[in-house]
């Protein structure tokens, strides 16, 4: 008897604390949300992940990334030794190590150390096919994008491709300068430490924390990027964006997550031998796909809120408020 009383009162209590939750997310609102209440936003972003067929879309990405980017990593990998910056290999190296499981990592490095060598037969036919395949993957990107359940009128193959080219272009520059910003830094903790001004333990500190600083801008600004430019054109939103921040902390997370379990706990060796690389990678760009979609959904429904908060405002005024907080 006294365990009955016990959880009724306990019900009781957790209803009432559930219904002051659900009232205080009603009058308040977060950094990133336009002023939209919390409850506003989660209600369009459950049903987006309900009804959007999210593992779905992310199967589609992570099956049109992995085959189409394969052909252009070659050829863009190629480029690299024409790029004048010293160890520039190794700053890529570095980069792909803190992300990728060990695995996966072991067998990209002696196919990438392969393609950094000048290649004297390296032509313009050779770059025109890597932004080829390359805007293939993005393309099927901004496809999963636009096949969410929240409503976004799309734009023609013509103009997504563009966009598509556009948005590859970005993110080659935005990895250059990263690798290369990586590349400097260590140069200059190496200099401060030949001249005494810093000593070893502080040096590793900081080279790891720059290195980090540095991945995830990267990740942050190419997903901001992404966002920013991929959808149609009536669902752009602020380049710095909630679903930005969501989906770098899930992309992160996940990478580390995943690279732990897989160098420590993984066995995928020991059942299904060599092509377990590649079932680790398929596997870790599905997952990160999912966590692209999720950032997506998560500004589509803040749009979309935003839509049924102010039924009479133009959507185009909206759009032009989005664009006003652009990259400068």
């Amino acid at each position: 008897m006294g365990v009955k009383l016990f959880y009724n009162r306990s019900s009781r209590i957790a209803k009432v604390r559930s219904r002051q939750v659900v009232n205080l997310a009603k009058k308040i609102s977060i950094p990133g949300f336009e002023g939209i209440a919390i409850y506003d936003v989660v209600a369009f972003f459950v049903r987006g992940l309900q009804k959007g067929a999210l593992t779905t879309r992310a199967a589609a990405i992570a099956f049109h990334f992995f085959l189409a980017s394969l052909p252009a990593i070659i050829y863009f990998f190629t480029l690299i030794p024409f790029i004048p910056i010293d160890n520039l290999e190794s700053g890529l190296l570095g980069l792909m190590e803190s992300v990728l499981p060990q695995e996966a990592f072991d067998l990209m490095k002696n196919t990438m150390m392969d393609m950094f060598v000048k290649r004297k037969g390296l032509q313009f036919f050779g770059i025109v096919i890597a932004l080829f395949f390359a805007t293939n993957a993005v393309n099927g990107i901004i496809q999963a994008f636009n096949a969410t359940y929240h409503s976004i009128e799309t734009r023609s193959w013509l103009q997504r491709r563009a966009i598509a080219g556009f948005l590859v272009i970005i993110m080659f520059v935005l990895l250059t300068v990263a690798m290369s910003m990586i590349l400097f830094g260590r140069m200059a903790i190496n200099l401060l430490v030949e001249h005494e001004l810093i000593n070893t333990t502080i040096t590793l500190i900081v080279l790891r924390l720059s290195k980090w600083i540095v991945i995830i801008a990267l990740i942050y600004f190419s997903l901001s990027f992404l966002y920013w430019i991929g959808p149609s054109r009536k669902m752009r939103w602020k380049f710095y964006s909630a679903g930005s921040t969501l989906s770098s902390v899930l992309v992160i997370c996940t990478s580390l997550v995943f690279q732990f379990i897989m160098n420590n706990f993984g066995q995928f060796n020991k059942f299904f031998g060599s092509i377990s690389t590649l079932m680790i990678i398929l596997l870790w760009i599905y997952l990160n796909s999912v966590a692209l979609l999720i950032g997506f959904e998560l500004n589509a429904s803040i749009k979309n809120a935003m839509l049924v908060k102010y039924p009479d405002t133009e959507d185009d005024d909206i759009e032009d408020d989005f664009d006003d907080d652009s990259p400068r």
